[in-house]
């Protein structure tokens, strides 16, 4: 069988764009979300460019709903070798003085839990795959940077930031964690906005393929553990 890249969190612009370089390399694409719709136009469309697919429908926040999706696409596609998790969700956060600390949980939930329990679920076929790799999709609002943090606080991001940020300190003791293992973790920190997804508003300044191949690139050379897209 195939090996499998397991796309979490598949909507148009990025892991779309990842999901077909990967398989125009020759993985077999399982892609996993909430919108089953969704799916299944991705599933068409690369099945129209003679790749192999399915869709897994799951929430990345709920842990046994990843941990089943993966499972299902290993048994339906192949040994998972790579994981892109390309997931983000959490409440609007217009002032971190008045939001319920409580709904703050679920930007974790998505940011460091779901995609700790992906590479759980699949470490048997990660360690096993000579090119094994977990590689996640990150935002500018993750650096640390005081006008950063000065941006998002006036755009009300701040629960945006708060998962880019989590996520950027996961990816680099994920990276120490598992470098011993053989597998291989990067991030692509996107410091703009991506044509054709749902924040662009006529400005959008980067291109969905070029950040696939920029997540190529981090697979292929598996020496940076961070690049930047601006």
């Amino acid at each position: 069988m195939k090996k499998t890249i397991a796309v979490v969190g598949f909507g148009p612009g990025i892991s779309s764009a990842v999901a077909h370089r990967f398989g125009s390399a020759g993985f077999a694409v399982a892609l996993v979300g909430r919108n089953e719709e969704r799916l299944a136009a991705g599933v068409k469309s690369l099945r129209a460019q003679g790749i192999d697919g399915g869709g897994f429908v799951a929430d990345a926040g709920d842990p046994g709903a990843i941990r089943g999706a993966i499972a299902e696409a290993r048994a339906s596609l192949g040994p998972v070798h790579v994981i892109h998790w390309n997931a983000y969700g959490g409440p609007d956060v217009p002032d971190l003085l008045t939001v319920d600390p409580v709904s703050l949980r679920g930007v974790l939930d998505i940011a460091v839990v779901g995609l700790l329990t992906a590479v759980q679920e699949a470490l048997p076929d990660l360690k096993s795959a000579t090119d094994g790799a977990v590689l996640v999709t990150n935002g500018a609002f993750g650096e640390i940077d005081a006008r950063v943090d000065q941006l998002a606080v006036l755009v009300k991001a701040a629960a945006l930031a708060l998962s880019n940020g989590a996520k950027h300190k996961f990816v680099g003791l994920l990276a120490e964690r598992l470098k011993g293992e053989g597998v291989f973790v990067g991030e692509v920190m996107v410091a703009g906005t991506v044509k054709g997804t749902p924040w662009d508003r006529g400005q959008a300044n980067l291109e969905a393929a070029a950040i696939a191949d920029k997540f190529w690139e981090l697979y292929q050379t598996r020496s940076n553990v961070r690049a930047r897209v601006a």
